[in-house]
């Protein structure tokens, strides 16, 4: 065996038996690209590689760690399960855009701020529903800013035009609001809007409970959009469970009572007591009485000891 290449490949980090073994088959006069590509051949891997633990995207993911790098997740599988645990968003794009443009001006960068702000989030399935007759030059009546935007989300498969046609110089225009409903029903998802639908409630029972269960209204303030954290009220699900296939239940957490050891309400104490977990909380009367019980029990068992003497 060629101690140079020996050592040589050592020195790369390949084990000094595959190297010898690769050696033995090629002969002496082997050139070191041709052992190189036997060694990667039969899958010998550098040690110093193996002990360094070099990072790569598919191994930072599959063990659960943290990357510095957002784009390098998404091969991993935890984002296809954060994805897949997060439900579908139907944005209504009028609705939103008017919204951001004070009602006076269809803006196309309101739609663009509430994408993005679900993307952050982690959801993959966005759909924005905007009727067709806004890819047409704005009119004084109809003011549109920044509709360089719409091409791009279609471009990006995320906006969806309805359908619209003039016939005779009228615009027939069809129903979004239907198109909106009908695809975040189908899809079991979150319908982003304020308007409530009230047309289509009406209309079929099963939407007017999706629509009163999965309507998530919003607000923008300086450019930001900024959806409610309680969605349903203040007794309803936070955001994040609202957002979310699989909810988690908060935990309940007890208030300590604010007398401590102090208090004498026993058992009737609706305030967390730690000093009672290993006890029976009884009331302050009770206690009393079961240790009367207690002692008139020693004093008969005394008296009976004294009398057998």
């Amino acid at each position: 065996v060629n101690q140079n290449k020996l050592d040589l490949f050592c020195k790369l980090g390949y084990s000094k038996p595959d190297i010898c073994k690769v050696l033995e088959n090629l002969g002496p006069e082997a050139l070191e690209d041709d052992v190189l590509k036997e060694l990667i051949w039969i899958g010998s891997k550098p040690q110093a590689l193996e002990n360094q633990a070099q990072p790569s995207p598919l191994k930072l993911v599959a063990r659960g760690s943290c990357s510095t790098t957002p784009g390098l997740k998404g091969l991993g599988e935890e984002e296809s399960d954060s994805s897949d645990s997060l439900r579908p968003i139907v944005i209504d794009g009028s609705n939103v855009a008017m919204s951001h443009g004070n009602k006076l001006v269809f803006s196309c960068w309101g739609i663009q701020l509430a994408v993005d702000w679900f993307r952050q989030r982690g959801h993959t399935y966005i759909k924005v529903f905007v009727p067709l007759w806004r890819k047409e030059p704005p009119r004084p009546d109809s003011p549109i800013a920044d509709q360089h935007i719409l091409e791009e989300l279609e471009k990006q498969s995320i906006l969806v035009y309805t359908p619209s046609r003039k016939v005779k110089g009228k615009r027939v225009v069809c129903y979004d609001d239907r198109y909106i409903v009908k695809v975040a029903y189908e899809k079991d998802g979150v319908i982003v809007s304020n308007d409530h639908y009230r047309d289509l409630q009406n209309e079929n029972p099963e939407w007017k409970w999706f629509i009163e269960q999965r309507l998530l209204m919003y607000s923008f303030v300086s450019n930001r959009f900024m959806p409610p954290d309680d969605p349903l009220g203040r007794h309803g699900p936070t955001l994040d469970n609202f957002l979310s296939k699989k909810p988690v239940l908060p935990e309940k957490k007890l208030q300590p009572c604010p007398y401590g050891k102090k208090c004498t309400y026993g058992n009737k104490c609706k305030f967390y007591h730690p000093e009672r977990l290993r006890q029976a909380q009884l009331s302050v009367a009770d206690e009393l009485r079961a240790k009367t019980k207690v002692l008139l029990t020693l004093g008969k068992e005394e008296d009976r000891w004294n009398c057998s003497l």
